[in-house]
């Protein structure tokens, strides 16, 4: 016989008719949330528990009974692991300026678990320029993310301007990912959007942005040659 519970379109047809009894819904970890709250509301008035600071929950703790007590420290629990994933994630936020001496605690040490964008540029140089306002928007967007910049002169001494802008991403001091000079980062057309799929590429940043469509650029020199080509081929004809 078919077992009753199990999801498919013929026991799905027969608890549509009142055949089968439903199925029960499965009991998730939101839902023994749900009941936890809505067990201690009914015994205070006043804020839910998710509005509630550490110490009004350490202090609501008298008010509950033994038989909720172990659900009350699961919840209290959950709610410190939350507040400090709030707290790391919002550690950053914007675009520090480094020096050679800053390197090592900055990147090397940055700690457990942070990715650290850290762009090479020089005033006077557009794509730079544009980067540096790029990365100060990704920098409030994505704030878990170390955000770096520093000048070229200043942290790689006789660093050639050939190769700038400069983007390396790390993560625990590690390079990860590098992007080295106006070609490998599309020039003056680079857009936001394209930055940030190649750092969420690259792990730097948590993003769902699909990869951005760059319009083709006709090649002028290779339709001048197929041109020649075909021009010539129809004068040996003649």
């Amino acid at each position: 016989m078919q077992n009753q519970n199990e999801d498919t379109e013929w026991n799905d047809a027969l608890r549509r008719h009142n055949i089968i009894p439903q199925k029960e819904k499965e009991v998730t970890e939101e839902d023994i949330i749900d009941m936890v709250e809505n067990t201690i509301q009914s015994k205070q008035d006043g804020k839910q528990l998710g509005d509630m600071s550490l110490d009004e929950l350490n202090d609501k703790e008298d008010d509950i009974d033994e038989d909720d007590e172990r659900m009350f420290e699961e919840y209290r629990r959950q709610r410190m692991a939350e507040l400090r994933a709030q707290q790391l994630k919002a550690r950053f936020g914007e675009v520090a300026e480094i020096s050679k001496v800053d390197y090592v605690t900055q990147v090397n040490n940055a700690g457990e678990g942070v990715w650290v964008v850290l762009h090479i540029y020089k005033d006077g140089i557009p794509l730079c320029k544009l980067v540096n306002n790029y990365l100060c928007n990704l920098a409030r967007k994505f704030p878990a993310t170390k955000f770096l910049r520093s000048v070229s002169s200043v942290c790689i001494p006789n660093y050639p301007d050939k190769n700038l802008p400069t983007i390396f991403v790390y993560f625990e001091g590690e390079l990860k990912k590098q992007w080295v000079g106006p070609l490998a980062l599309g020039g003056m057309s680079l857009k936001q959007d394209e930055l940030e799929w190649l750092l969420s590429q690259a792990g730097a940043v948590q993003s769902d942005i699909e990869k951005p469509e760059r319009p083709e650029v006709d090649d002028v020199l290779m339709k001048a040659v197929r041109q020649s080509r075909i021009n010539n081929e129809d004068s040996d004809d003649d």
